[in-house]
């Protein structure tokens, strides 16, 4: 075989050298000009874009665009950075290769911006009407590259990876007819609505905003559940597997899921699609993901979300936080993080209302659907509480600094120290701040207004509308006090702009709990464990370690930081025995009780060393414990609409 395939080389290396001959070499380049600013005006033509997803064993996406042009004047062509729901410069022009650009079938020279690294500059000749663009997108191959998109069982196609656009105008005045052709046998969903035709997949032509908003889903493994079948606005469970007995629902997982809807209608009585479709993955090979949409949300989950329901728990609450985000974060949205054009820099100062509220509702809409028990819930939000009580990072750290997270360090991805470096905190305890807002309305009203009141005033305007109201902090205000009058601008801003040693607790003690810690791992904790895959000991000795005695985390200035462990050292024996989980938890436990320390043999790099960690508290795990005299708000948040 070997010598057969050396030959069908050199035979495909001539014919590609016989194709470039018949193409006459490109004219060198124009100097860069300046990038136009967007304008919202429309642009002179509709561009045509034809992607190739055939081939699934490497990965490799070609893409083929036609895109009219004004012959004779400079043009540049934009690959989207920013994008929507990703909070940061997220695109990857990376992986983009193979560029070639042709007018008139001769090919042209174009250079990439020696500053903006995402704009192509080209100059068409006078005669061309169009552009013929082609490229591939190289998506990653394995893990190490990056998340993968492409599996041989189903893959995730984002438009914003498969596109070139015209510098210059409004996302929103580019209209775009896209088709994608598919491996044979495969189903797809998407929002976008398909053109009648035969041939590759072909759908209805939309802006290019609500291209990029309408990401694509394909698999061998189909299934589909309507979550809404009494309404003709409808809402669906588009779920794509790496096996077909992965797709079955049992009727109690679809009525939870059904459920979520009626409590997110009823908590802001509007909705703000024609349509909406939940992408879901249930696979081990694709990266898990979550991110909003303003039709749909790409909810990457466990593989065996629904064929091991009950280890799922920490997984139920993906779904309803990418639903709110319909209202939250695609309708309604900060003023500053609404950009013309996906190369337009975002800014990031109000995730704690995009983020953390979406956090909070999403939450208690998974509560409120039946998703998750109370316990459960109860359960994960003293998690959330624990960890915003070690985060050593808010000494030094405001909250209103970790907005820019995604724009610093792509939300916590390659640090060593989190507990003090801070991460994307809005989310967890923007939640925090949000619970708090919540049970002080409830009491101020005595029990007659809540924040759902501000929901529905805030993100239920204009039932039906898909056009973006965009928001600032000033209109947040303005709308809480609509509902209770109190000084909420000194409330938001010392949560928010202030270094506060001690976590917004706050919420938790007006909801009629307290935060308190034992020995015994809640249900709720065994399945974060499960699904992190590693063994959670950081309110005790304060590491996180895998099954192999890897630390995956340390936490600042607790035990295990004071005895010299780090991220990465490996843990190989625990008081003179070979590590094991259940060893380590047994020799903390009967630390407890004893004076000497904990002593471990670790390996760092090629070192070998002992650590003696002085800890005597024992395994510890938080809960939320009855506090009697408080009237128990929190159960009313929890409890589903009528």
């Amino acid at each position: 075989m070997r010598p057969a395939l050396i030959a069908h080389s050199f035979l495909a290396l001539a014919a590609f050298a016989g194709a470039a001959d018949s193409l006459a070499a490109p004219e060198p380049a124009a100097p860069a000009a300046p990038i136009a600013a967007p304008q919202d005006k429309p642009y002179l033509g509709v561009i045509r874009l034809s992607i190739d997803a055939t081939d699934t064993d490497r990965r490799i996406i070609r893409v083929h665009e036609t895109i009219p042009v004004a012959g004779g004047e400079d043009l540049v062509l934009l690959y989207p950075q920013w994008l929507p729901g990703t909070h940061g410069p997220a695109g990857r022009v990376d992986r983009l290769a193979g560029l070639v650009i042709t007018a008139n079938g001769a090919p042209l020279a174009w250079t990439r911006d020696p500053v903006d690294v995402y704009a192509f500059h080209v100059r068409p000749p006078k005669d061309a009407a169009t552009l013929d663009v082609d490229f591939q997108y190289l998506s990653p191959v394995s893990a190490r590259v990056g998340g993968i998109e492409v599996s041989a069982e189903l893959m995730t196609l984002e438009w914003p990876s498969l596109t070139l656009y015209p510098a210059g105008y409004f996302a929103r005045q580019i209209a775009v007819e896209a088709s994608v052709t598919l491996p044979e046998g495969w189903q797809f969903a998407t929002a976008l609505e398909q053109a009648p035709g035969g041939g590759p997949t072909t759908f209805r032509r939309v802006s290019l905003e609500t291209l990029v908003d309408s990401p694509l889903y394909a698999g061998r493994y189909v299934a589909r559940q309507d979550l809404d079948p009494s309404d003709p606005v409808p809402v669906h469970l588009d779920l794509f597997a790496d096996r077909p007995e992965l797709l079955e629902i049992k009727p109690p997982q679809l009525e939870a899921h059904r459920a979520l809807v009626q409590q997110a209608y009823k908590l802001f009585g509007s909705r703000h699609y024609d349509h909406y479709d939940f992408l879901v993955t249930l696979s081990d090979h694709i990266g898990f993901k979550g991110l909003e949409h303003h039709r749909s949300s790409q909810d990457h989950t466990a593989v065996t979300y629904f064929s091991e329901w009950d280890k799922s728990i920490t997984g139920r609450d993906l779904l309803p936080h990418e639903f709110v985000h319909s209202w939250n974060g695609k309708f309604r949205r900060p003023a500053d993080l609404w950009t013309p054009n996906f190369n337009v820099p975002m800014r990031d100062s109000l995730l704690w209302v995009y983020e953390g509220q979406t956090q909070y509702w999403g939450k208690v809409l998974t509560a409120r659907s039946g998703l998750w028990s109370r316990q459960q819930a109860l359960d994960s939000l003293a998690q959330t509480a624990a960890y915003s009580q070690v985060n050593a990072g808010r000494t030094w750290r405001p909250l209103q600094d970790t907005a820019d997270e995604a724009i610093i360090g792509s939300r916590g991805r390659g640090q060593s120290w989190i507990s003090w470096q801070r991460s994307a905190d809005y989310y967890e305890e923007g939640l925090l701040i949000w619970l708090d807002a919540d049970t002080l309305i409830r009491e101020l009203s005595h029990g007659e207004r809540s924040l759902d009141d501000f929901a529905r005033r805030f993100f239920g305007i204009n039932d039906g509308s898909y056009i973006p109201v965009t928001y600032t902090f000033e209109d947040v205000v303005t709308a809480l006090n609509e509902v209770q009058p109190y000084d909420w601008t000194a409330f938001l801003r010392a949560r928010v702009d202030a270094v506060n040693p001690h976590p917004p607790l706050d919420g938790i003690t007006r909801g009629g709990y307290k935060l308190v810690f034992n020995d015994t791992a809640s249900e709720f904790y065994k399945s974060a464990e499960g699904r992190a895959k590693d063994t959670n000991l950081t309110f005790s000795i304060g590491l996180s370690v895998e099954g192999s005695g890897n630390i995956v985390s340390v936490l600042w200035d607790g035990p295990a930081f004071k005895a010299g462990l780090s991220q990465g050292v490996q843990i190989l024996a625990v008081n003179g025995l070979a590590f094991n989980a259940d060893r380590f938890k047994e020799a903390i436990k009967a630390a407890k009780t004893r004076t000497a320390p904990i002593e471990l043999i670790v390996k760092d790099q090629d070192r070998f060393r002992i650590v003696r960690i002085d800890y005597h508290g024992g395994l510890r795990y938080p809960h939320l414990e009855r506090d009697e005299p408080q009237p128990a708000r929190l159960d009313e948040i929890l409890a589903a609409k009528k």
